[in-house]
């Protein structure tokens, strides 16, 4: 039996060697507004590119194609990016890709979920291969991670965790506990704690209550949380109390004021308000500030035409001063039911 290899799962704001994203193709992800994504994405890999390389998975000799003639005509560096032939069914890389982790000796590996399409749609195989694929194009080893009760393999997306790098994770009961959407059955609080102990070097698992109203994920945990230093958290905060988002963020505060009594150096909590509701054909969307993306030297944040934006984005410039922020205009984007942080996937850089 092979001598079990210690892991870590660095922060988002560690150096990348790489940013991976898929490029867009399946209409039905964005009724009736597809057109506009391809460019949503060709101005996502130009603010990108310009800090760490972007590596773009295309399903098809013709989505290649797209993309190439997008980014071209968006002034992107083609020298920057690398475009990859991987089928795919949807392009949410943060939950079909793999989670990167640092092993003992500092090298890079990728630990590879079982992808389900969040227990929703029957359309996956093609996204269930994704995670490998990324490994090998990436060049380095890979896992597949397993229940630590029955040994099956272990479903989980990149939406429903974050990481202050230091072993501190977080997460909610409602995408991975709740019974509406039962992602691992049978597996309970203490089964997925060993799992994030094996396969991320988490030592802390911090519960929060409930996501943000209009995720269809139920419950991923970027939307509304989001480590920002190891012991400061941004918090999607809704302070009316007749919006549906107003109860479960003030719950979702109380926990993590409670963890950061039991946590070293406490927990520093950093309210980031909501926009406003973005609504489409009668459907609340799950816009958030807190689906941001912190890559080298740059924080991408989404952006939905509202009073709260130059709010939200000062918030984040003050929380990462070494790096720019830049805003992406996502109203069309989270039709889609996600914004920028679902779509990425960062590629650490190995460690001395």
């Amino acid at each position: 039996m092979a001598a079990r290899t210690p892991r870590l799962w660095p922060a988002e704001w560690e150096t990348h060697s790489a940013t991976w994203i898929g490029w867009p193709h399946h209409d039905p992800d964005w009724p009736g507004k597809f057109e506009p994504i391809r460019w949503v994405y060709a101005e996502i890999v130009r603010a990108l590119h310009g800090y760490e390389p972007v590596q773009i998975l295309c399903h098809s000799e013709e989505i290649q194609d797209q993309a190439v003639a997008a980014l071209h005509s968006h002034g992107v560096r083609l020298d920057r990016c690398r475009v990859h032939r991987v089928p795919s069914d949807r392009v949410w890389l943060r939950d079909s890709g793999p989670t990167m982790v640092w092993r003992e000796d500092g090298s890079v590996e990728a630990v590879c979920w079982r992808f389900n399409a969040w227990a929703k749609y029957d359309n996956h195989r093609a996204d269930a291969l994704i995670a490998p694929a990324v490994a090998r194009l990436a060049g380095i080893p890979s896992v597949e991670a397993v229940r630590p009760d029955d040994g099956n393999r272990l479903v989980l997306e990149g939406g429903a965790i974050d990481t202050n790098g230091a072993g501190v994770l977080l997460t909610t009961e409602e995408c991975l506990l709740s019974t509406i959407q039962e992602r691992n059955p049978g597996l309970d609080r203490a089964g997925y704690e060993r799992a994030f102990r094996e396969y991320l070097g988490i030592h802390t698992t911090i519960w929060l209550g409930e996501g943000c109203v209009g995720d269809d994920t139920h419950g991923h945990v970027d939307d509304i949380a989001r480590f920002v230093a190891p012991n400061t958290v941004v918090l999607a905060f809704e302070p009316d109390p007749a919006d549906a988002n107003h109860e479960r963020s003030v719950d979702n505060r109380h926990r993590l004021e409670h963890a950061g009594r039991r946590l070293e150096g406490g927990l520093r909590v950093i309210d980031l308000p909501y926009p406003r509701p973005v609504i489409m054909d009668g459907e609340r969307l799950p816009a958030s500030y807190a689906n941001f993306y912190i890559a080298n030297g740059v924080v991408i944040v989404p952006t939905f035409n509202d009073v709260n934006d130059r709010v939200a984005l000062n918030i984040l410039a003050d929380c990462f001063p070494g790096r720019d922020v830049i805003g992406i205009n996502s109203v069309d984007l989270v039709w889609g039911l996600g914004t920028l942080h679902c779509l990425t996937q960062q590629q650490p850089a190995g460690r001395t």
